[in-house]
Formats: C-alpha cells, structure tokens, sequence
C-alpha cells in the first residue's frame, strides 16, 4: 500500500505530506503555524504579537481549549519536529 498524500496551504507555503510524516519543504514557520491554527480554530486567546497577528481573523474565548484526541496527536507531532530542528519562531 502506498502512503496517503496530501497537500496543505500554510502562508505562501505548499507543503507535501506523507501519512505519519512531517512535511518535506516545512519550515520552523510552517510547523508553528500548522500547530498554532489547531489551536486557533478551538478558540485559543493569543497572548504573543506573533499569534495575536497571525490568527486575528478567529474568534478567541479560551486559554485552554479542549483539543480533540487526534489534535492533541498533531501538536505533539510538531512539537517534536520543532524541538528535532531547533525552532525557535515566537520564542
């Protein structure tokens, strides 16, 4: 069986992904983007000049949204790559 294929519109970015891998062209702006949008569309409130910016077309009402199971699996996800990469965006 082949891998799953999708493609995602991060920014000016068009990322290849593969089922059960991180995009191959992301960059560390790419990645905290993706994981930030998760939590933006589950009302998070910004606190950060990066986040306010980036996510101030959504609705916020929450610092601790209630994420579902495979959310939570995604930002773990990126949260790795970040850290494997040494991303430092917004920080």
């Amino acid at each position: 069986m082949g891998a799953t294929r999708k493609f995602l519109m991060l920014g000016a970015t068009l990322l290849f992904v593969t089922s059960g891998s991180m995009a191959q062209a992301a960059s560390c702006y790419d990645l905290w983007y993706e994981r930030n949008l998760i939590y933006a569309e589950n009302g998070y409130c910004f606190s950060t000049s990066l986040g306010k910016r980036a996510f101030a077309g959504y609705n916020c009402w929450t610092k601790n949204p209630a994420l579902s199971g495979s959310e939570k699996q995604r930002v773990a996800q990126l949260r790795a790559e970040e850290k494997r990469r040494g991303c430092k965006v917004n920080k």
